[in-house]
C-alpha cells in the first residue's frame, strides 16, 4: 500500500470514529454533536468538495466530484448528517479499493518492467567503471557480471553464460550465450562473466522501446472508453437538472407535498447517478488486460487495438521469420558413392571459401574446425557455386547450373529449397537440402485460429511459388499469394481489407522491414518482436516477444474475454443504477441505497475488471 492509501485509509477509519462517536453521545445538548458530524465530514470529505470547487473554477462542473459534494452537503442542510457522512465515508472506501486496484494493476506492469538497468559497465583500458546506460555509445565495451541485468543491446565478445530472458518473453528457459550471440538488453545473466559490444545506444535499445510501449499503451483508448468519456460529458449535466426538477416541480404541483422529502429523494437520485463505476472500471480492465498479457510477452500498444483483435476476421502471415524460422538449415543429406558423414566433410571445406548464406549453413550443419591445410585451388563461380580440391579431390559443389555447366548429369527430385549438388572429381556423388523450417508452433497457431472463428489464413511471400504452396499445404492455410514485393504486399492487402465486413478487422503478422508498410496498413499489424526487425516493432499495434505465432490465438482469446468483462460491467453499472434511479425517485430507496448504487456498484465492477489479470492458454 502506497503512502496515499495509507493516508486515505487513516482519514477513513478518524472519520468513522467521529461519526460513531456523534451519534452515540448524548450531551443533552446539540451542538457537540453537530461539532463532531461536521469534523467527521470535513476529515472524510474535504478533499472531494475542495476537487469539486477548483474543478468548477476550471470550467469542469458536471464530474462525480461535483455529484457527491451536491449531494452530501444537501444532506447536512436538511439535518440528515449521518448518511451525509456516510455517503462520503462509503465513497471514500470505494475510492480506496479503486486506488488499490490500479496499483495492483501497474505493479504487475512494473514486475514484468522492472528491467530498466540502472547501470553499466564500461570498459576503458584495463578500468571498469559504472555509468548511466544512456552515457554509453555503440561500439562500446561493457563488461556483465552473473547477476546482472543486461543494460543494452550488444553482441558478446568474450565468455559464455545462460542468459534469463522471461523479462522480455515471459518463457522461463534460460538461453545459452557466447562469443558472436546477440544479447538483449532487459535479460538478466545468470552464471558467467560477459565482455560485450554495444550494437545500439540506450534510447534505441530493446529494454528502452518495451518501457516505451507499455508506459504509452494507455494514450489510445478504445471505442469502450471513449464511449464512457462521452456519456458522462452528457450524463452528469442531465441528472443534475432532473434532481432539481425532482425536489422542486412535486411540491409545486401537488399539494401537501413537502419540500424536504423531494429534495431527499433529488438527493438520493445524485448520489446514486454518479458515473464512477463506469469512469473506473471500463479504463481499468483494459489496463489490466494489458498487464496480463505483458505477463505472457504479448504486447499490446493500446486498448483500442483489443476491440481490434477480438473483431478479426481474416489473418495474414508473412513467411520468412513468422511462420517458418527464418534460418536456413541443412534438412537433408544425399549421397550416392560415399557416405554422408564424408560428403558434408568434403563439402563444408570446399564452401568454407565462401561468405554465401548457403555456405555458412553447411558449415554450420557441419560443426567441426575446418583444416585449411587440405583446401588448395579453391574458386567460387560466382551464381553457381564452388570449385574446391580438397585433400587431393576435386569437389564441385553449387546448383543445377553449374553442374550443367560442368557437363554432370545430376539427380532432381523437384525438392523446396535449395539444393547444394556435389561432384567428386568429376562423379556426381550427391546432393545437400537446404531450407527454411517451418516453427514448431505454426500449425498449432493456424489451428487454434480456426477454431476461434477465424475465417481466413492467408500467406504473403516474396518467395518462389513452390517454395509457398508446399508451406500453405504442410500448415492448412487457406490462401497463398507468392513472389510479392513490399509494395505487391500492400496491393495485395488492400484487397483483402475489401473482404472483411463491417465490424471485420484484418490483422497482419510480420517480422521483417520489408513487413512495416503492411503492418502499419492492417487494422491490427503483429510483429514478432524477439528476432523481428526494429522498422517491423515500431509499425506493429501488438508486439509477440517469444517469436512465437502460438501466442496470437491466446492474443484474440485474451482480446474478447477483456471487451466482455468491459462490455459486463457496462451492462451491470448501467442497469443498477436506472433501476435505483427510478427507485430514488419514487421514495421506495433512502440514501443507504443509493450508497450500494454507487459505492457497491463501483466496488463489483473493480473486482470484475480484476479477471482480464489472469490469462490461461
Amino acid at each position: 500500500m502506497n503512502n496515499n492509501m495509507k493516508k486515505r485509509l487513516i482519514r477513513i477509519i478518524t472519520g468513522a470514529i467521529l461519526l460513531v462517536a456523534a451519534l452515540l453521545i448524548d450531551t443533552g445538548q446539540e451542538w457537540p454533536n453537530i461539532v463532531l458530524f461536521l469534523t467527521s465530514y470535513i476529515i472524510v470529505g474535504g478533499d472531494i468538495v475542495l476537487r469539486a470547487v477548483r474543478n468548477i473554477t476550471k470550467g469542469k462542473v458536471f464530474d462525480e466530484n461535483f455529484l457527491m459534494a451536491l449531494a452530501t452537503i444537501g444532506a447536512m442542510i436538511i439535518s440528515e448528517y449521518a448518511e451525509g457522512i456516510a455517503v462520503m465515508l462509503l465513497y471514500q472506501i470505494g475510492e480506496l479499493f479503486q486506488s488499490y486496484a490500479v496499483d495492483k494493476s501497474r505493479r504487475s506492469i512494473a514486475d514484468l518492467m522492472d528491467i530498466r538497468p540502472d547501470y553499466a559497465n564500461i570498459k576503458k583500458d584495463d578500468e571498469i567503471i559504472s555509468v548511466s546506460p544512456e552515457e554509453v555509445k555503440v561500439s562500446d565495451i561493457i563488461v556483465i557480471k552473473p547477476g546482472e541485468s543486461i543494460p543494452l543491446d550488444a553482441r558478446v565478445l568474450q565468455g559464455t553464460s545462460m542468459v534469463d530472458t522471461s523479462a522480455l518473453t515471459g518463457e522461463s528457459l534460460p538461453r545459452d550465450v557466447g562469443p558472436g550471440d546477440e544479447i538483449l538488453s532487459g535479460c538478466i545473466n545468470i552464471s558467467g562473466l560477459i565482455t560485450a559490444e554495444v550494437t545500439k545506444e540506450y534510447e534505441e535499445s530493446t529494454v528502452s522501446k518495451i518501457l516505451d510501449l507499455v508506459e504509452n499503451a494507455s494514450s489510445k483508448k478504445s471505442q469502450s472508453e471513449q464511449f464512457i468519456t462521452k456519456f458522462a460529458r452528457y450524463y452528469t449535466p442531465v441528472v443534475v437538472i432532473l434532481a432539481v426538477l425532482l425536489a422542486v416541480l412535486p411540491p409545486l404541483i401537488v399539494k401537501g407535498e413537502e419540500f424536504s422529502e423531494w429534495t431527499y429523494r433529488a438527493l438520493s437520485f445524485l448520489v446514486v447517478s454518479c458515473p464512477c463505476a463506469l469512469v473506473i472500471s471500463i479504463p481499468l480492465t483494459f489496463f489490466s488486460g494489458i498487464g496480463g498479457a505483458s505477463k505472457k510477452g504479448i504486447l499490446i500498444k493500446g486498448s483500442n487495438y483489443f476491440e481490434a483483435l477480438a473483431n478479426t476476421e481474416i489473418m495474414v502471415f508473412d513467411k520468412t521469420g513468422t511462420l517458418t524460422k527464418g534460418v536456413f538449415e541443412v534438412q537433408e543429406i544425399y549421397s550416392t558413392s560415399i557416405s554422408k558423414e564424408e560428403l558434408i566433410e568434403l563439402v563444408a571445406h570446399a564452401e568454407s571459401i565462401s561468405g554465401h548464406p548457403i555456405s555458412k549453413s553447411i558449415l554450420k550443419a557441419y560443426g567441426k574446425e575446418i583444416d585449411q591445410s587440405i583446401i588448395s585451388e579453391a574458386y567460387e563461380n560466382a551464381g553457381h557455386g564452388v570449385e574446391v580440391v580438397v585433400n587431393g579431390k576435386k569437389i564441385i559443389a553449387g546448383n543445377a547450373k553449374l553442374m550443367k555447366l560442368r557437363e554432370i548429369d545430376y539427380i532432381d527430385k523437384k525438392q523446396t529449397g535449395t539444393v547444394v549438388h556435389v561432384a567428386i572429381d568429376g562423379i556426381y556423388s550427391g546432393y545437400i537440402l537446404i531450407a527454411d523450417e517451418i516453427r514448431k508452433d505454426s500449425h498449432e497457431a493456424i489451428k487454434n485460429l480456426k477454431a476461434a472463428n477465424i475465417k481466413q489464413t492467408i500467406m504473403l511471400t516474396g518467395d518462389k511459388r513452390s517454395v509457398g504452396e508446399k508451406i500453405a499445404e504442410e500448415l492448412g492455410l487457406d490462401k497463398v499469394y507468392t513472389e510479392l514485393l513490399p509494395k505487391d504486399k500492400v496491393d495485395r492487402l488492400e484487397e483483402l481489407l475489401t473482404q472483411t465486413s463491417h465490424k471485420g478487422k484484418l490483422a497482419y503478422v510480420g517480422d521483417g522491414i520489408n513487413d512495416a508498410p503492411v503492418l502499419a496498413r492492417a487494422d491490427v499489424g503483429i510483429a514478432m518482436g524477439g528476432l523481428g526487425s526494429d522498422a517491423a516493432v515500431e509499425a506493429a499495434d501488438v508486439v509477440i516477444m517469444t517469436d512465437e505465432p502460438a501466442k496470437i490465438p491466446v492474443a484474440i482469446r485474451l482480446s474478447k474475454k477483456i471487451i466482455g468483462i468491459a462490455n459486463q460491467n457496462i451492462i451491470f453499472a448501467i442497469g443498477v443504477k436506472i433501476l435505483i434511479l427510478i427507485l430514488s425517485a419514487l421514495g421506495i430507496t433512502n440514501l443507504w441505497m443509493a450508497i450500494f448504487g454507487d459505492v457497491g456498484v463501483t466496488f463489483l465492477a473493480v473486482l470484475n475488471s480484476f479477471r482480464a489479470l489472469k490469462i490461461k492458454y
